[in-house]
């Protein structure tokens, strides 16, 4: 029997290839949207990461018949009264730049100080079946806001992401150790027995 076919709502490779590395011995046939044409881009008009991460899954499900994983995920400061949440991705206009972004993020913070530099990153995950079921879950990992960036690894705000308790930024962590703390990794494995069970039955 074919293995069933899991439609992950997303362009970037990085994400695609941490989620794969998630799903473990789930045997599934990961696709992404480079996989189909004529897929128009999914506006992300959501107010919140919940709400984005329904949107795009909806419109992947009900565009390619398939199930659907799709996720928002972004970075919430607390200094900057939840900024740049779901804007984190361009949260320095259009075309989006990790440079621009994080130079935007130390500029905003200048001047203070790294105890009140807390900020989360947050991932909701959403899952639609070809009927349009939906479940949702959430992943939170807390940290502090570097003033310059570490780290060569990751993508996004990583470099400057400082995770008190293993003295690292997400930027210098190895794969392995940032599939195990990281906000998507614990979305996912909320996640995972549900689709462990639906696929099951």
């Amino acid at each position: 029997m074919a293995a069933p076919k899991l439609v992950m709502a997303t362009r970037n490779r990085g994400k695609a290839e941490e989620l794969k590395a998630l799903l473990g011995d789930l045997t599934v046939e990961i696709l992404t949207l480079d996989h189909f044409s004529g897929l128009a881009e999914i506006a992300e008009t959501g107010a919140s990461f919940r709400e984005n991460a329904c949107l795009k899954a909806h419109a992947v499900a009900g565009f390619t018949k398939l199930s659907a994983l799709a996720d928002d995920s972004g970075l919430v400061v607390d200094a900057l009264g939840g900024k740049p949440g779901v804007y984190s991705a361009r949260f320095a206009g259009e075309p989006s730049s990790d440079e621009r972004n994080n130079a935007k993020l130390l500029d905003l913070l200048q001047g203070v100080p790294l105890p009140e530099r807390t900020a989360r990153f947050v991932c909701v995950m959403a899952f639609v079946t070809p009927e349009g079921d939906l479940k949702v879950t959430e992943g939170l990992c807390e940290g502090l806001i570097l003033e310059e960036p570490r780290g060569t690894g990751g993508f996004g705000y990583d470099p400057l992401f400082y995770l008190p308790a293993l003295e690292k930024t997400m930027a210098e962590l190895s794969k392995e150790e940032k599939n195990r703390i990281s906000h998507r990794s614990k979305a996912f494995a909320a996640m995972l027995p549900f689709l462990r069970e639906y696929w099951q039955q």
